[in-house]
């Protein structure tokens, strides 16, 4: 006979061990490092009334304090303070290093939750060190740029689960990546090279709390109209499809692709394979071999995102409000965002003031983007373009807004009327219009293009 009483004490235990290992648990003891290393840089790192303590010095390059142990799926929180306001700091999850790397110091790589009191207020972002730079810069979500306190503790909530990057601040959401890279590494944190800089010196990065959960774990759920980066090739997730995306291309075909001008998709010029759409090579020329193709589907007002690839000196761009109306020798007529190898190819310093350059509004308007905001040459690149209801254009690269501009406006008109584009009555002012790739004869990848209704 079965024993009521004694199954249900087990039963109890059994659930009150699951919720045990359920619990977060500290990964910093309060009193020694046990369980850690510091590497790379020289800045030293000392436990001090229960926290660990991290000090900026001159002449060293960014250090990292990671922990011995490597975790996969994990929630990690913590709270940190960072003295000052003209440095910053960082999480680092998922990572890894090289011994020879760094002079021989170690180099630190992999995905870093930002720090940042300075101006730029990115606190909660997401840095790929010494790898792709940045993944997530609040540009993609600047309500969240308020929720730093400087010089003040604040609470970070890190969740990294199967693909998943998310980050809190404060209790707020902020950041959301889906990146196939890393499926373990080490924690780590950051205090920041700050070169000769005085002012820095001395000044000091507390960790506390730093508790982390590996079991049992719960996403929290992020709501609504927040951006999410997915470096998934060719796909949406459940949380984007909730959003309202849909892929313009699925990696497989040319399904919803036609040629400009043209009933069918081109028979040559142009390459699907391997996840990846190609403009074929064909020596510089503008729209002599396959040309331009257009979404059959016309589009208003969007949220557009697409990645691209350049070959070394190569020229393409990413077009829309195209209505195939117009007459034209070579491409297509539409507002461009261009996509241009701005260090070989001749076009970036035509135009006026640079505004024939990449993520520009060709002809029309100048990036302001720096340096460390595009990967090189040869590698995978992320354009953005928004088109809001008021007429109200972005331009992103890599996530940082690069230009803002109002269709139809004075200025904008003024800008088309000092542009190869004058001779066009109201152009870039349609209703709405196909998206376009071009082909400006030079080999350029694209993938992951989506879309979103506004």
């Amino acid at each position: 006979m079965l024993n009521i009483k004694r199954y249900s004490i087990l039963a109890l235990s059994l659930v009150s061990l699951s919720a045990t290992a359920q619990k977060a648990k500290p990964i910093f003891d309060g009193k020694t490092l046990n369980g850690w290393k510091a590497v790379a840089g020289a800045a030293p790192y000392t436990v001090e009334n229960g926290m660990i303590v991290g000090t900026m010095t001159k002449g060293t390059p960014n250090s990292f304090l990671i922990t011995d142990k490597e975790y996969g799926d994990f929630i990690l929180e913590l709270d940190v303070k960072l003295e000052g306001e003209t440095t910053n700091s960082g999480i680092q999850t998922r990572s890894h290093i090289k011994p020879e790397g760094n002079n021989g110091k170690g180099l630190v790589f992999g995905r870093q939750v930002e720090i940042d009191p300075t101006a730029r207020a990115w606190t909660g972002g997401v840095y790929d060190e010494a790898r792709r730079l940045w993944l997530y810069p609040l540009e993609l979500n600047p309500t969240a740029k308020s929720l730093y306190k400087k010089n003040e503790f604040n609470h970070y909530r890190i969740e990294n689960i199967g693909n998943e990057l998310k980050t809190w601040v404060n209790g707020k959401p902020v950041s959301y990546v889906i990146d196939t890279l890393d499926q373990a590494g080490f924690i780590g944190l950051q205090v920041h090279g700050i070169g000769n800089n005085l002012e820095n010196n001395g000044k000091k990065v507390y960790f506390k709390n730093i508790n982390i959960q590996t079991d049992g774990l719960k996403s929290k759920a992020f709501p609504k109209g927040i951006y999410a980066v997915n470096f998934t090739p060719n796909t949406l997730s459940s949380y984007e499809q909730s959003e309202g995306y849909k892929l313009l291309f699925d990696g497989k075909g040319n399904a919803g692709w036609v040629g400009a001008h043209k009933d069918s998709f081109p028979e040559k010029g142009w390459k699907i394979q391997d996840g990846i759409i190609s403009v074929e090579p064909s020596g510089g020329a503008e729209s002599t071999n396959g040309g331009d193709i257009v979404t059959k589907e016309e589009f208003s007002a969007f949220d557009l995102s697409f990645e691209f690839k350049l070959t070394p000196g190569a020229n393409s761009g990413v077009k829309y409000f195209v209505t195939l109306n117009e007459k034209s020798s070579g491409s297509a007529i539409g507002l461009e965002y261009q996509v241009l190898d701005d260090q070989l190819h001749p076009d970036a310093k035509l135009g006026r003031d640079g505004n024939r350059t990449l993520a520009s509004l060709y002809d029309l308007m100048t990036s302001k983007k720096e340096a460390r905001y595009l990967r090189p040459i040869g590698s995978w690149n992320n354009g953005r373009l928004i088109v809001y209801p008021n007429n109200k254009v972005e331009h992103y690269l890599n996530g940082v807004k690069v230009l803002e501009y109002v269709r139809g406006s004075e200025e904008f008109k003024k800008l088309v009327a000092i542009s190869k584009y004058k001779d066009w009555k109201n152009f870039g002012e349609a209703a709405k219009g196909h998206i376009l790739l071009q082909d400006h004869g030079n080999k350029v990848d694209f993938r992951t293009i989506k879309i979103k209704a506004l």
